[in-house]
């Protein structure tokens, strides 16, 4: 049993048991330095956090710590997606060359931009092999996509599009907008709300950033050539460490960069905060009004992948993944959210008011039962 860390912050009464479960983690399931907070009714109930940032130096965990949550990250963009439905510039069932002519070619014309966001475009990895460089340039991913065969024909199966998701509905954005996604993040949401949030990290905030510890090796590791190459973007990076244990994302470039489907860095309030302010006032009326979020949690794909492990029952909506008993449950079928590798989790829910945010340093694999058990607490305490 590992050392107790001093864990700061404060969980209302009702919410005891999430505190619980939060000091267990560091105790009995080998967390190093992490935060959660839960907004309930626009209300910040639960706000946690302990352990190491940095174990290279030992700082401390603050209230202020940001980390890398990589696949988090999609649900921030899908978050940005249905608000531009919201202001009528967004049709998420019109073709994706209404706004991006190029991306047409090779057998792509027909894809509506939902297809984008549930995993379905067959785009889940690029024939073109990338540079780090390349990748952290946004325009050579784009011109690479416009030059891509679908690997299956698109709306007859799915299979996760690690990496590729960011670009493809980041690049609807940018020709909606004029700005990149992580700009536009910014000043649509993250501002407004007052997130510890980025999609490309300021220079300022360079220090505070946690640093991620590669999670142990799996015993028995999933291998898909097409999900490797779509992770690896064609092996611009190790994902998600290096042969030396060096997570990838610590790199302070990518960091910066922002890649738009993994590379978000927020605090546990950030997340939450942003999920609560989509359900429930919290600066204003809530962003997403009642048939956003209708349409953000019917189920679109689930069951085996085309490229992927086993089915373990994960359920996508339109870019969000929505309540999946027994890998991922959350509060309800009102529950849409996003995990990110090696534990982080964001979510929200509207039957409850519920916006939730976990978010960790130290990376862990098959297994990892931290996040579900915090979300199974909360979801005792809001029945009780």
């Amino acid at each position: 049993m590992a050392t107790q860390p001093q864990i700061h912050g404060d969980a209302d009464e009702r919410y005891g048991r999430v505190a619980d479960v939060f000091r267990a983690n560091f105790t009995d399931r080998g967390e190093v330095g992490a935060a959660v907070t839960v907004y309930v009714g626009g209300r910040r109930v639960v706000d946690l956090y302990g352990g190491t940032a940095d174990p290279r130096t030992g700082r401390p965990w603050t209230a202020d710590t940001p980390v890398v949550v990589f696949s988090c990250t999609k649900g921030i963009l899908a978050i940005c997606a249905y608000l531009l439905v919201q202001q009528g510039r967004l049709d998420l069932d019109a073709p994706v060359t209404r706004y991006w002519p190029e991306f047409g070619r090779h057998g792509k014309a027909d894809i509506p931009v939902r297809w984008l966001l549930t995993h379905q475009s067959g785009l889940p990895a690029l024939d073109r092999p990338l540079t780090l460089d390349e990748v952290l340039a946004w325009d050579p991913v784009v011109a690479a996509i416009e030059a891509q065969t679908p690997l299956w024909e698109p709306g007859t199966a799915h299979s996760y599009h690690p990496m590729t998701y960011g670009w493809l509905i980041g690049e609807v954005i940018h020709r909606i907008t004029g700005q990149l996604p992580g700009a536009f993040f910014r000043d649509a949401l993250a501002t407004p709300l007052g997130l510890r949030t980025w999609l490309g990290l300021p220079a300022a905030e360079r220090d505070t950033v946690a640093w991620n510890i590669a999670p142990p090796p799996e015993a028995e590791p999933f291998v898909d050539p097409v999900a490797d190459r779509g992770i690896t973007m064609g092996g611009a990076f190790a994902f998600p460490a290096d042969d030396a244990g060096l997570v990838s994302f610590n790199d302070p470039a990518i960091r910066a960069a922002g890649i738009p489907g993994a590379g978000a860095v927020s605090t546990a309030d950030g997340l939450a905060r942003l999920y609560a302010a989509c359900v429930s006032p919290v600066a204003g009326p809530p962003v997403l009004d009642a048939a956003s979020v209708d349409d953000a949690t019917v189920v679109r794909s689930r069951g085996q992948q085309r490229h992927g492990p086993p089915d373990t029952g994960q359920r996508w909506g339109t870019g969000f993944l929505l309540h999946s008993p027994p890998a991922r449950p959350l509060l309800s079928e009102r529950s849409f959210g996003h995990d990110g590798a090696g534990g982080n989790l964001g979510f929200g829910d509207d039957a409850h008011q519920v916006g939730f945010g976990y978010v960790v340093n130290q990376m862990q694999g098959m297994g990892d039962e931290r996040a579900n058990l915090l979300t199974a607490a909360l979801r005792s305490c809001l029945d009780d």
